[in-house]
């Protein structure tokens, strides 16, 4: 390269081949690309949509960045075709044909139509009004053509990544929607009368406002990845539809239970009557007991027993009636009600049970011990001991009197038992002093 030209040395006819070759390949390359980018199926539907918001906005600059790109490519194409046919001139190409070689390879060689510049909205150089016409050396056409290419293929991968996930997922959810709004329905749960009814609406307007949006609009729902430089780096925003996917799921949970309760519905009613049953006939044992009680035991505060649990009865009428209208959302929260009530119920009439007849039982283990004291009397051979038969008769007869008077009966108890023990020489028995006299009387 001893020879130099307006644009630096001379290439020589070697260089000029490298160079035409590598150009070539670029073309070729690049017209590949332009024609995939022509029939991405996202560019189609962009073309044919009735687009809205932030899609609109850059899907009209993305057309005429699309028309530049092409526009560009073939003032590419052109140049490239001027310098092979000044090259194929002769096989030995002179000093004039490498200097007119080197200006279009090198040079700001190709012109442009200012106003191909314009329609793609490309900002002007320096901000002077926009030119007639722009001039390009080929490797600055190659790098906005990468430029103008970059960020179209991205614009048309994001709407066509957001097109090919979200509406037909909605679609789905929406199908799912319907058979659970039919299903609901079966079961009495609809808008107004239950909340998952209202919740089954709002999902469905949710999901069609969603869908109108996602496909006028798709690019309100691309979250770009941070960071990333590839084409259509990012992913669909499923924020909505994921929070609406699971709000739908809690609405089937919830019909599913109300479609439990339909089919043990019966079951669990009889059990509750069986349970508040026994509630009853327990509260009337109570009330039997606690009039025996106090004709039985003397100087005693017996509880008093409430009635019959009513309210819980009408309720479970409530129940059965729902049962039987098949208003199942309402049968459901009231059968869980109940079944804790009655547990409740019975767990307190047998309280009740237990704190009446008290008394009786601490005669009864009172009678219990003055007998087997007795027994181990007899068996010892003092059954006939003056002193143990009397204060064993004393004991007996406060125990098996009307009314009995329980603090002076334990007392005769502890005074036979007393009185038996050292007989027995066995060890006194715990809480006792030394024997009383009999003339002090069993109250003493």
């Amino acid at each position: 390269m001893g020879v130099t030209g307006p644009t630096g040395p001379v290439m020589d006819r070697d260089e000029v081949d490298r160079a035409l070759a590598r150009l070539g390949a670029e073309h070729e390359a690049i017209e590949t690309s332009l024609l995939a980018l022509q029939d991405h199926a996202g560019r189609r539907l962009l073309e044919g949509a009735e687009l809205t918001g932030v899609t609109r906005e850059r899907w009209a600059a993305t057309e005429a960045s699309i028309t530049l790109l092409w526009t560009y490519f073939d003032a590419y194409t052109d140049a490239l075709r001027s310098a092979r046919d000044i090259r194929s001139r002769r096989r030995w190409s002179s000093r004039e044909d490498l200097v007119e070689l080197t200006e279009l390879l090198n040079g700001d060689s190709v012109t442009v139509a200012g106003s191909a510049t314009a329609t793609a909205n490309a900002p002007t150089l320096h901000g002077s009004p926009t030119k007639l016409s722009e001039r390009y050396s080929l490797s600055t056409l190659v790098d906005r053509m990468n430029e103008l290419y970059a960020t179209s293929l991205d614009m048309v991968v994001a709407a066509d990544a957001v097109w090919s996930a979200l509406p037909a997922r909605i679609d789905l959810l929406a199908a799912e929607l319907q058979r659970t709004r039919r299903l609901a329905h079966s079961v009495g749960v609809r808008p107004g009368e239950h909340p998952a009814g209202d919740d089954l609406e709002r999902i469905t307007r949710i999901l069609t406002k969603l869908r109108e949006q996602v496909v006028s609009d798709p690019l309100a729902f691309w979250l770009a990845a941070e960071g990333s430089s590839a084409p259509g780096g990012g992913r669909p925003d499923t924020t909505v539809y994921d929070r609406e996917a699971r709000a739908l799921d809690e609405v089937r949970r919830e019909i599913d239970a109300v479609l439990t309760v339909r089919q043990d519905a019966e079951k669990r009613i009889v059990k509750l009557r069986d349970l508040l049953s026994r509630a009853d006939r327990t509260l009337a044992e109570a009330r039997t007991a606690r009039g025996e009680v106090l004709a039985k035991i003397a100087a005693t505060e017996v509880p008093v027993v409430s009635g019959p649990p009513t309210v819980l009865q009408e309720q479970v009428a409530a129940a059965a009636e729902y049962r039987r209208q098949a208003q199942w959302h309402r049968l459901s929260p009231l059968l869980e009600s109940l079944e804790q009530k009655a547990e409740d119920e019975l767990l307190r009439a047998r309280e009740s049970l237990t704190a009446v007849t008290a008394p009786l039982a601490v005669r009864a283990e009172l009678r219990g011990r003055l007998d087997a004291y007795k027994a181990k009397v007899a068996r010892h051979g003092f059954a006939e001991d003056a002193l143990l038969v009397e204060r064993y008769e004393k004991a007996r007869r406060m125990l098996w009197s009307a009314p009995c008077d329980l603090r002076a009966a334990e007392q005769a108890v502890l005074r036979y038992q007393h009185a038996a023990t050292e007989l027995l020489g066995g060890p006194r028995v715990p809480g006792q002093g030394a024997p009383e006299d009999d003339r002090r009387g069993p109250g003493a």
